[in-house]
């Protein structure tokens, strides 16, 4: 069964099936986040506010990312599909 047909089998780099994560949480995640911490500690000097949100925002997403790697693109496609069988 495992028998493979010539030409019909191709390496695929592992970089390419993982998503792409910093510190463990989705690069689109990671990036907003810090860019709205680095705005309310820069912008309005809140600066323990800035890293409690950052921290707690970083932490949630690398949970999440944890849990399913995919996590972002489940809740925007959620987000754009209105729900037809809700009661």
């Amino acid at each position: 069964m495992n028998e493979y047909v010539a030409g019909f089998v191709v390496p695929v780099h592992r970089a390419l099936t993982e998503p792409i994560l910093m510190g463990g949480a989705p690069r689109s995640v990671a990036i907003v986040n810090g860019t709205l911490a680095a705005a309310l500690g820069l912008g309005l000097r809140l600066w323990i506010a800035a890293l409690v949100l950052w921290f707690i925002g970083h932490m949630a997403a690398v949970w999440a990312a944890k849990r399913d790697s995919a996590f972002v693109d489940v809740v925007r496609r959620h987000l754009r599909i209105p729900g037809h069988l809700d009661t």
